[in-house]
């Protein structure tokens, strides 16, 4: 009897040890993608764009603090980045921003989008591209239901693969704040749970998705 109950014991124990804890999942929100092989009509200004947004994604990521650290060949490799938003914090994607938001502030895209910082120019504006990175992190934002202020609409020039009412114009020049704070995206996270984004680069295309932690969903 007494082999019986150690044998029964021993089994539970065994179950009890195979059995993984339970572990929270993410609820998707939202996810858009496009290619950054067609930000332009034109390949040779496609390409500008593209390294544009390529190297905000690297000051962004934090490979790169200043124009003295880019690797061209480590800012283009494929890569997976993750950001995440607890309630009430913000993003905005560079630091001139609105007085509503001052000191609430928690990240930004990291760049300034200038010469100084090793941004390109197709030969109209330094960082041409950069409206495009913001604009579909807009739309990913406003999908998932977010608090989203973007005061200046990109409607001059429409941005291959995204709705042109997602269009964001980002601009941010020394002294001029005033007009920088009207030329920048704000995400709030006006929700009850982390929102986290994640964004993927294949070598061609950029895919980001918004999820939030859903513990209805962990597994059993």
């Amino acid at each position: 009897m007494f082999a019986s109950i150690f044998v029964g014991l021993s089994l539970f124990s065994n179950l009890l040890m195979a059995s993984p804890p339970a572990q929270v999942q993410a609820h998707l929100l939202s996810s858009h993608e496009f290619s950054l092989e067609k930000r332009y009509p034109n390949e040779w200004v496609s390409d500008i764009f593209k390294d544009n947004i390529l190297l905000n994604m690297a000051y962004m990521r934090g490979i790169v603090k200043n124009s003295n650290e880019i690797n061209w060949e480590e800012v283009k490799k494929p890569f997976h980045y993750t950001l995440k938003l607890e309630p009430n914090q913000v993003f905005s994607f560079h630091d001139d921003v609105l007085p509503q938001y001052q000191g609430k502030v928690v990240k930004t895209a990291g760049a300034h989008f200038n010469w100084a910082e090793g941004f390109k120019s197709d030969g109209w504006l330094v960082g041409d591209g950069v409206c495009h990175l913001a604009s579909i992190i807009n739309w990913v934002a406003r999908d998932a239901n977010l608090e989203v202020v973007s005061p200046t609409n990109h409607d001059f020039m429409p941005i291959p693969e995204i709705p042109r009412e997602f269009g964001v114009s980002i601009y941010n020049y020394p002294g001029k704040s005033s007009s920088n704070e009207l030329q920048n995206l704000y995400i709030k996270n006006n929700q009850e749970k982390d929102v986290t984004f994640v964004f993927n680069y294949d070598g061609k295309n950029l895919k980001i998705t918004a999820s939030e932690e859903n513990p209805n969903l962990a597994s059993r």
